[in-house]
């Protein structure tokens, strides 16, 4: 008598339709922010600036949250930027992840974070707080943005100032690229600020632009609707407070569908 087939079971069951990819690095700046990287599946098409549905399986089931894609286009990796919350359903799982593990993906990206979603002009500001720099940290890698913009400003908000590594980081990598020092060249500046901690820039974004401090710092004039372009990524209170002060300056919001002069990513907050 013949013995019964074995049933290889898998260790991870991976829902229908998604992609299961490995974990290639991770590291972790404190014990609230991490970034990993992990492998990107063939024919895994994105824009710079989109988010894209990550996840686990946590038991039985899958649990997933929108996470902006922190890798430009043309990379052949995929980079995640994350907070860590001890009780969130993703997130107090998520931190745990080691080089080798899998991670889940669904297989469409979206998001308003594009470049296709503004209208032409000269100076392209991006306004974050906390992870919420994670989608400016592919669109400030993709040489598109240098072809589009004369003039490209990331600001970066968070509580204290170990918190503001992952922007530094950023620009470090960027200087030491294969390829992209010679398309970024001068037209790249990191405004860091934090709220809680002494810093030679401190305080709120949307404060530092009321005052007029933030544009007397990098040397340029207000906010002009003709030549500047803005996208949002931040806290909800953030995302309100830096729409009512760009529509004030005279710029409106766009959308994929119809580009104007400022986007806000509304996906979640970080």
């Amino acid at each position: 008598m013949n013995a019964p087939a074995k049933i290889e079971t898998p260790a991870v069951a991976v829902p229908d339709g998604v992609y299961a990819e490995t974990v290639l690095s991770v590291t972790h700046y404190t014990d609230r922010l991490f970034r990993f990287r992990m492998t990107r599946p063939d024919g895994f098409r994105f824009r710079s600036g989109e988010f894209a549905m990550i996840g686990l399986m946590v038991g039985e089931k899958p649990i997933y949250r929108a996470y902006s894609i922190a890798s430009p286009a043309w990379d052949e990796e995929l980079e995640f930027f994350s907070i860590k919350v001890p009780d969130g359903p993703l997130t107090s799982h998520l931190q745990a992840i080691k080089p080798g593990d899998k991670v889940l993906m669904r297989k469409k990206p979206t998001g308003t974070l594009v470049l296709d979603a503004l209208t032409p002009g000269k100076r392209l500001y991006m306004f974050s707080t906390g992870t919420g720099i994670a989608p400016f940290a592919s669109l400030i890698r993709d040489p598109e943005t240098y072809e589009k913009f004369e003039e490209v400003i990331l600001t970066h908000t968070c509580r204290d100032v170990a918190e503001l590594k992952y922007g530094f980081d950023l620009i470090e990598e960027i200087k030491n690229h294969e390829f992209l020092p010679d398309i970024v060249g001068d037209k790249l500046k990191l405004y860091s600020t934090v709220t809680r901690e002494d810093y030679p820039f401190k305080g709120r974004i949307t404060d530092l632009m009321e005052s007029g401090k933030l544009f007397a710092d990098l040397g340029v004039p207000p906010l002009d609707p003709a030549v500047d372009r803005g996208m949002i990524c931040g806290s909800t209170a953030m995302l309100k407070d830096t729409k009512a002060l760009l529509e004030k300056a005279g710029l409106h919001e766009g959308a994929n569908n119809k580009p104007s002069e400022f986007v806000i990513e509304r996906a979640f907050v970080g």
